[in-house]
């Protein structure tokens, strides 16, 4: 990306790709079906432009979303540099990912991979993209080495590793801004958890296909994929496993969030009171297939849902005195913040709106610098504030943008 444009919001980027493609805010209303006037008040800066957003007029527009959204960014510092360094060598394993390592690589017996994975799993709920990045590669060698020497059920266990592990590396690229990477990688959860012979690992492989499906604002077409991956494990309800009720929790979520994107309230609500009913029977701190579904879980999903829909005064009201216990993996946590502070932002109340993005901050560093929603509020926050206070100013040259 040209450097001119590093500092450009969302809606800049928008208006010259609309202009490059020779058509009006009216035009390019009607074919992203969202309303004129938000359009109009994107391309002005004076709302921020939220993910369903992006990804109507990315489509709209034949663009690139990740253009759009200004990413992958790369923050011009040490930690900038490390941080991006781990994606050349995630993408050359991914794409050997059906051929033995080369030599020298040597792999260490079952049950210590299942602790190594476990370890990557860690460092993906702590949102530590530098570290989990830099173990990635070797890991993922590692056991697809060991899948060439193994049989029988020794074979299923090390795909499921093996999808546990991608879904570890899809993480670093979705928040780094790899689109295509990102897109890649939930092929190979795909590819290895069907390998694995794990219906509840397939259908975590289905969360994160539907995740793909919603990024490219095809929301009807992942509620409709959701259902048929619910469907599938229907039969695992009846023996009261809490794996399936955390999946088919996960599952109604992430329904709930297509139908947030598509504007559809009611729905959405219907999905994420399914999950929360699902969470009642789950044990606080669960965490199969490492999507950490539990209670504090769908608490931190209500606040995004109705952030989704742009209702932040809803979204305010369902965070009022959420509290999360220490299990709560500070990746939500983290995340939680972030659409706190756009709610609170939608809400009116800007100076709440940037102290919640230093809480963000303090808890999960990496993912909030990277995030483009954070870039996004930093970006709406300054065009509305003459004084350009020290905490602003402050908060945005740490993320590398220069108001």
């Amino acid at each position: 990306m040209p450097a001119e444009e590093q500092n450009d919001s969302i809606g800049a980027r928008v208006k010259r790709a609309r202009l490059l493609a020779g058509i009006t805010q009216r035009r390019l209303a009607t074919s992203a079906h969202v309303s004129l006037s938000l359009v109009k008040a994107v391309e002005q800066g004076r709302v921020p432009a939220s993910p369903a957003f992006v990804a109507a007029v990315s489509r709209a527009l034949k663009a690139d979303s990740t253009y759009l959204l200004g990413q992958p960014r790369r923050a011009e510092d040490g930690e900038g540099h490390r941080v991006h360094a781990v994606v050349p060598a995630l993408r050359r394993e991914v794409a050997a990912y059906r051929i033995p390592a080369e030599a020298g690589v040597h792999p260490r017996p079952l049950p210590q991979l299942a602790r190594a994975v476990a370890k990557a799993s860690k460092l993906r709920h702590s949102a530590t993209l530098d570290a989990l990045g830099a173990e990635l590669p070797a890991l993922l060698a590692e056991i697809r080495t060991a899948i060439t020497e193994a049989k029988g059920h020794d074979r299923e266990q090390l795909f499921a590793l093996l999808a546990e592990t991608y879904a570890a590396a899809g993480q670093v690229a979705w928040k780094l801004g790899y689109a295509d990477l990102s897109s890649l990688i939930t092929d190979r959860i795909e590819w290895a958890s069907y390998q694995s012979q794990d219906p509840l690992a397939a259908a975590a492989a289905d969360f994160y296909v539907a995740g793909e499906l919603i990024a490219t604002a095809q929301w009807l077409t992942a509620l409709d994929f959701l259902n048929g991956a619910r469907s599938r494990i229907e039969d695992h309800l009846r023996s009261n496993d809490e794996a399936a009720l955390a999946m088919h929790g996960v599952l109604h979520l992430k329904s709930g969030l297509a139908a947030a994107r598509a504007g559809d309230a009611s729905t959405s609500d219907a999905h994420l009171a399914e999950a929360r009913g699902m969470a009642k029977r789950v044990t606080p701190g669960s965490d199969h297939y490492r999507l950490a579904f539990d209670r504090d879980s769908v608490d931190i999903w209500a606040v995004g849902l109705a952030v989704e829909r742009q209702d932040g005064t809803e979204a305010v009201k369902r965070a009022q005195g959420l509290r999360f216990s220490a299990t709560t993996p500070r990746e939500r946590v983290g995340h939680h913040w972030i659409d706190l502070a756009r709610a609170y932002q939608l809400h009116g109340d800007r100076d709440r709106a940037l102290a919640v993005l230093h809480k963000a901050r303090k808890t999960t560093p990496q993912q909030t610098r990277y995030n483009p929603q954070v870039r996004e509020t930093l970006l709406t926050l300054a065009a509305h504030d003459r004084r350009r206070s020290d905490s602003l100013s402050g908060f945005a040259r740490w993320a590398g943008i220069k108001l």
